[in-house]
């Protein structure tokens, strides 16, 4: 009972109360098959002392040496300081909105802030305060996309991230009878193949740029083809990039998402980041989650307030878009910290350095005997596909071996890319350690 703060006494006291017999009797709802029919298999509960030693011992597992060039969605940037100084103060350390929010007209206005911050940064209209992370912000806004248009059928890019296009299908199993894939021929989306993507009036297009194999795809013809066809184009974006690239809901984009990973959240061992969902003034009803708005009181004194939420909670079920209410706050602040302290030139001088490395690093990697760049005539930001001669997780395992994560083996998302490495160089990267990349992997694919 050492984490358990009720003891049998509590139990069954709470249980009289209720009029119950046992704890099983709460569950007698549900179907037997259902209910786990013997103990769990737990092991014994551990003091403070033993666990904190138990968890002292698997830190310990943890390499903290070897220099990483992974990426495929979670990203090592730098982080300012005072991104955790500020955001660790006591009035804002919460994952969560608060219940009462026009009781914290702080957070209110941080989320207002981050609003506004992410609005520009897409090129969008307006955004809400945040979701739980990109793939879910993606799945939200086909949703949007489909309530939008009356229409069913989607269209995604083979270029998206395979964990993303897996959220949106389990979010449409049941409601959407057809998902398009929409193909690419050496990274670059052709004009025939996104003719015949889009027929059979889709409600949405979606495409990542840049997308799931670093390569960056211009938004124009996209554009101009998703609105031919009476569909909304979703731009799936990272961040960073849009502080050097053009801004796709400038460029006509109808809804633009991503992770906000980047924007200051460290990567965690994969997690937890937030999602950003932007777009244009008119779909912003069918926007998902919470919109912090400006406000004055009676007085005349500005306030915010929570303008919008779209969850059946809220609002009659059959007018709800979507069952998310809430945001990820402590994330969303430390964006906001973070956008703040980059600004325009910060965010773009981080973007140009990202750029000029992860260029730098192909030119190195592609002069080795044995490795390709998989999309070698197709423009890409700070990541890109490697195509090698040897299996690409054995030549992983030896370049570790050697302090070196050399990327991604994209062989665990499809075995026909068992041979080939996705490599991200952000500006953390130093012209030594890519300089060393180059040759553990030289060594690695020639022995």
């Amino acid at each position: 009972m050492n984490y358990i703060p009720h003891d049998a006494d509590d139990v069954r006291s709470m249980l009289k109360t209720i009029g119950v017999d046992s704890v099983d009797a709460l569950f007698e709802g549900l179907p037997p098959e259902a209910r786990l029919a013997r103990e769990m298999k737990l092991p014994p509960a551990l003091t403070e002392p033993e666990l904190r030693a138990r968890f002292a011992s698997l830190a310990a597992e943890t390499r903290t040496d070897v220099v990483s060039f992974l990426g495929a969605g979670c990203y090592e940037h730098f982080i300012p300081a005072a991104v955790d100084a500020i955001s660790s103060r006591g009035e804002f350390l919460t994952a969560y909105t608060p219940y009462q929010p026009e009781a914290s007209q702080g957070s209110l206005q941080a989320f207002f802030e981050f609003q506004t911050l992410i609005a520009r940064l897409t090129g969008c209209e307006v955004s809400n305060a945040s979701l739980y992370d990109g793939a879910t912000a993606l799945a939200e806004a086909v949703l949007m996309a489909r309530h939008a248009t009356g229409r069913e059928n989607v269209v995604i890019s083979a270029g998206l991230h395979p964990e993303y296009r897996a959220v949106v299908e389990t979010y449409l199993r049941n409601v959407a009878p057809e998902i398009r894939t929409l193909a690419h021929d050496a990274g670059r989306i052709g004009a025939e193949a996104l003719k015949e993507a889009l027929a059979g009036e889709p409600a949405a297009v979606v495409v990542q740029s840049p997308d799931f194999f670093g390569v960056v795809h211009h938004w124009e013809p996209l554009v101009k083809s998703a609105r031919d066809a009476g569909a909304l184009l979703i731009a799936v974006a990272d961040p960073i990039s849009l502080g050097l690239l053009k801004r796709p809901g400038e460029l006509g984009a109808d809804i633009v998402v991503g992770e906000g990973q980047p924007l200051g959240i460290p990567r965690s061992f994969g997690g937890p980041g937030f999602g950003f969902l932007a777009t244009r003034m008119d779909l912003v009803r069918r926007m998902p989650g919470r919109l912090v708005g400006e406000a004055l009181d009676r007085h005349g004194r500005k306030g915010y307030v929570l303008t919008l939420q779209a969850r059946e909670q809220h609002i009659r079920r059959e007018r709800a878009t979507s069952n998310i209410c809430t945001n990820h706050a402590l994330l969303a602040l430390r964006a906001t910290i973070y956008l703040s302290l980059m600004g325009p030139k910060g965010l773009r001088s981080v973007a140009e350095l990202c750029l000029a490395k992860a260029h730098y690093a192909a030119e190195r990697l592609a002069a080795i005997p044995g490795v390709r760049l998989r999309f070698k005539d197709a423009p890409f930001f700070c990541e890109f596909a490697v195509e090698l001669l040897k299996d690409a997780a054995k030549v992983r395992a030896g370049a570790i071996a050697q302090g070196i994560d050399p990327g991604v083996d994209l062989g665990r998302f499809d075995p026909a890319l068992s041979r080939t490495l996705l490599v991200a160089v952000t500006e953390c990267r130093t012209k030594a350690e890519i300089d060393r990349l180059a040759d553990v992997l030289r060594k690695e694919v020639a022995s």
